[in-house]
């Protein structure tokens, strides 16, 4: 019988990864639908880095990062008594990092097709920018939001360089379905690889039509 352990791990770590992301993915992307920084290419390079950037050399530097020996590795085991590698936390802060772009492109995309037309019109209802956000923003920018949620849990889903370098093989703790299937595959345990495999290919098979027909439909209208 298949262990769920690595599945409940991984469905947990993408769920909250989903969340992280949207609190701090929606400023970012509205900052850059809107902004005419200078400082705005920079930015966008930077969020997209995880796209190009291969998922190894990103683990290195945030297992670098969570050692002990750094600043912020030493930080958190002085205040927790535990390390950031090797941990959920960590796990956490690595999948974060690594969809950051998956979470703020859709964002980003969905508010510049609002544009700044519904905005205004809301200003001189009186409405503050804060309303305007919430009560024009955001409905019209709902399948964007949709689209970037689902992307980035299925991407967390499927994550294995990363949690690798950041998490390695720990039961109950960072073995996520990714390293068990790799796990399986190493010792020939074939049959189990292939449920968890074969459980991965139909949920993205799920996920990219689910993203297809958000996409297809017309946008939403404030009345």
């Amino acid at each position: 019988m298949t262990d769920a352990g690595p599945i409940i791990l991984t469905l947990g770590l993408a769920a909250v990864t989903t969340v992280v992301l949207l609190l701090l993915g929606t400023p970012l992307a509205w900052w850059l639908a809107h902004t005419r920084s200078r400082a705005k290419p920079i930015i966008e390079a930077v969020t997209a880095l995880p796209l190009v950037l291969p998922p190894t050399v990103l683990g290195f530097y945030l297992l670098l990062l969570f050692s002990p020996n750094s600043p912020l590795g030493g930080f958190w085991l002085t205040v927790t008594g535990s390390t950031l590698a090797f941990s959920f936390i960590g796990l956490v802060i690595a999948s974060t990092i690594y969809s950051l772009p998956f979470m703020v492109q859709p964002l980003q995309t969905a508010f510049e097709a609002v544009g700044r037309a519904p905005l205004e019109a809301a200003a001189t209802l009186g409405a503050t920018p804060r309303d305007a956000f919430f009560s024009v923003a955001t409905p019209m920018a709902l399948r964007g939001f949709l689209t970037a949620c689902v992307l980035t849990f299925a991407h967390t889903v499927g994550e294995f360089g990363v949690v690798l370098m950041v998490g390695g093989n720990i039961p109950g703790r960072t073995k996520v379905i990714s390293i068990a299937v790799y796990e399986h595959v190493e010792t020939l345990n074939y049959a189990e690889a292939h449920v968890l495999a074969g459980g991965l290919l139909v949920f993205s098979f799920v996920v990219l039509v689910t993203v297809y027909a958000l996409n297809r439909k017309a946008p939403i209208n404030v009345g």
